[in-house]
């Protein structure tokens, strides 16, 4: 019996911790410009595609309200930050390339758009870190 109750504690405990692990949602508000300069950008940015962050840019809108939402896993990215860097130019480079597949020249009024809601700033961008995955949310209007 002593085995038994030693068990069903021990499952509980690990029911708990891991819920805890789980339900980790950390917001970051983190420099554009950062990512886009960092080591991990090279080869990523596409310079031939024009990207207007939290305003209109020039262009005539051929398709508005692109969203992506791309997450990473935080394995061996070491911080957060880190994480969120890679999540930013993953959605980033999938504006980018859905700009290109349309034949466009550029994205406008790019907004972070987590769960739905628009943080329309023109200097950082969202990232929502948990314990094992990193996400970033954009939305932004495809331009010609």
């Amino acid at each position: 019996m002593p085995g038994k109750i030693s068990i069903v504690c021990f499952t509980a405990v690990l029911a708990v911790a891991s819920t805890q692990a789980h339900a980790r949602d950390t917001r970051y508000d983190l420099p554009i410009t950062q990512a886009l300069t960092a080591p991990e950008a090279a080869g990523i940015v596409d310079p031939s595609i024009k990207m207007t962050f939290g305003r209109r840019g020039p262009g005539q809108v051929i398709l508005a309200d692109a969203v992506t939402n791309k997450k990473t896993s935080r394995v061996g990215k070491g911080s957060d930050e880190k994480a969120c860097v890679w999540a930013f130019l993953s959605a980033y480079k999938q504006l980018q390339q859905r700009a290109k597949e349309l034949g466009g020249t550029g994205v406008s009024n790019i907004v972070s758009y987590y769960k739905k809601n628009v943080n329309a700033s023109t200097v950082n961008y969202e990232c929502h870190a948990g314990a094992f995955v990193t996400g970033v949310a954009l939305r932004g209007d495809i331009v010609r």
